[in-house]
């Protein structure tokens, strides 16, 4: 993969509508060549556009979070194009496509908790449609109001629902479940932008059991300092937090003994994904994350697999909670490890 994973950089600042509105505009020929050729994009838009369900979603947003639906228009007008069309791919996992609802999202994280003086760590495969592949995006965000972030992002869609941390030190990865328990509501793109304007740990979770949810996702959840490493289980119909005390894998599909017997999918690359992990760890829990994360059995590090959930790596990206600061780094893939890095200390929260 080396040279052929570009990451591109943006940096931004501003209110709501300035930091879409950069975004937007680095990001309009991604959109249109890239996204816009998606399978799931266009069934996204022969099913939903101008629905009555997408306009619930959007006022639900918009009466709960008004803020990041100014960051929607602002990559909108950004880039050239409506809202709706923008807004639509933010929802693309609280809308089923026919026929059978999958998203191209594989996606598996790794969760060590503090042991000792040493540094927490949550790591992450962000795999996603192949299309995309090379036309990502890290980006550098300053609100006017929150603390500043770092997020990989995909073109056109919030920050948030991928990997990333904050100058307070949160840091959060996402893994797509796909439950079948959709409901009117906020986005859940809108959810996992909102935990990345959070200060604590304990005011994300408050987020993830918010019951207006119109979907879910896994979370894995740290704060530098806190010394805690969390597990999140966060459908639309529940939510459930496991402390992470050791190590621990998960991939797509909920684990949590709560929610056994939830109507769910369970793609058969999720279940072997999840369990080579929970094998590999089993075996030797000082196994490293990017062990676990580039291993090629299930395969978890993704290239093209034909996998039922047809997703592909896009990046990894590994993050260490120390006491003071969070340090990062994102790999383009084995073959191309530590593209970027950088490090949020704890005092640019103040």
């Amino acid at each position: 993969m080396a040279g052929t994973n570009t990451i591109t950089q943006i940096s931004t600042a501003g209110d709501g509508y300035a930091i879409g509105r950069t975004l937007g505009a680095r990001q309009g020929e991604a959109i249109r060549q890239r996204v816009f050729a998606t399978e799931e994009f266009q069934a996204l838009a022969r099913n939903w556009k101008g629905s009555e369900r997408l306009g619930q979603l959007a006022a639900a947003a918009r009466a709960e979070f008004p803020r990041y639906l100014r960051e929607i228009e602002g990559i909108a007008d950004g880039a050239g194009l409506d809202f709706e069309t923008v807004f639509l791919w933010n929802c693309r996992g609280d809308l089923r496509i026919p026929p059978d609802g999958a998203e191209a999202e594989g996606c598996t994280s790794v969760l060590r908790a503090p042991a000792g003086d040493g540094a927490a760590l949550i790591a992450h495969n962000e795999d996603g449609a192949a299309e995309l592949l090379g036309h990502c995006y890290w980006v550098s965000v300053t609100p006017d109001d929150g603390p500043a972030f770092e997020s990989f992002m995909y073109p056109g869609m919030l920050p948030g629902h991928t990997f990333g941390a904050n100058a307070a030190g949160l840091v959060q990865t996402i893994n797509n479940i796909r439950v079948h328990d959709l409901q009117p509501g906020v986005p859940r793109q809108i959810i996992t932008r909102a935990v990345l304007g959070c200060r604590d740990l304990d005011a994300a979770l408050g987020l993830l059991r918010r019951t207006d949810r119109a979907s879910g996702f896994h979370h894995c959840l740290g704060q530098a300092g806190a010394r805690r490493v969390v597990s999140v289980e966060a459908p639309a119909s529940g939510c459930r937090v496991r402390e992470i005390d050791g190590v621990a894998v998960h991939a797509n599909h909920l684990i949590h003994p709560d929610f056994a017997g939830t109507d769910q999918e369970i793609t058969l690359s999720s279940e072997r994904r999840q369990r080579r992990g929970e094998e590999m760890i089993a075996a030797d829990p000082a196994t490293e994350a990017e062990t676990v994360l580039f291993d090629g059995w299930a395969p978890t590090y993704r290239t093209d697999d034909g996998g039922d959930d047809y997703a592909q790596t896009l990046a990894t990206g590994v993050f260490r909670l120390h006491a003071d600061r969070v340090d990062w780094t994102v790999h383009a893939g084995p073959d191309a490890p530590d593209v970027l890095g950088g490090r949020l200390g704890l005092a640019a929260a103040a």
